[in-house]
């Protein structure tokens, strides 16, 4: 007679739920492509962020705080379902890191999305304090996710000062 799992892991009841938070979690598919699939989930950010580029600041805020909500569940969800944590085909964390990034920058040339993407990409491999530590010490969905939203701020950061001095707008041409 076999043994019972003493914390078995929690199973949706509804498969459709299991295969929407893996489709949410993987960035729309692109976390199953086998090379860099990070680096896949950053660039679904790109069309989107500029679809966005006319939003209100206020609006582009709310609809970043519901995505990373959506990805911490999404991502949690994935993981139970696959049996992993912070599986590598989850991608859709450096999507919406790739949110917070674009947050304080014009949002409508070629050239800032690009330095974004570039700048969010160097965060989240570098993985600076307090990056690693949210990655390594939250659970579930939650370090999945809130490791890349930090990098998000930090490149943030960068896209801000190299918008206050000029840089984006020289480089973009405007």
């Amino acid at each position: 007679m076999s043994q019972p799992v003493e914390n078995p892991p929690k199973q949706s009841m509804f498969p459709f739920v299991k295969s929407f938070a893996k489709w949410i979690a993987t960035s729309g598919g692109v976390g199953y492509i086998p090379i860099a699939p990070g680096t896949y989930g950053t660039a679904v950010g790109i069309p989107l962020v500029w679809l966005m580029a006319d939003l209100p600041i206020g609006l582009y805020a709310a609809i970043t705080i519901v995505s990373i909500a959506i990805a911490v569940w999404a991502a949690h969800q994935a993981d139970l379902a696959w049996g992993t944590h912070d599986c590598q085909k989850i991608c859709i964390d450096e999507t919406v890191g790739y949110f917070v990034t674009m947050a304080p920058v014009d949002k409508h040339h070629f050239w800032p999305l690009v330095i974004g993407f570039v700048a969010f990409r160097f965060f989240d491999q570098v993985k600076p304090p307090p990056v690693r530590w949210l990655d390594e010490n939250l659970p579930g969905g939650w370090g999945v996710v809130l490791d890349d939203v930090a990098a998000g701020v930090m490149a943030a950061v960068v896209m801000w000062g190299l918008d206050y001095f000029g840089v984006l707008a020289r480089v973009a041409g405007i």
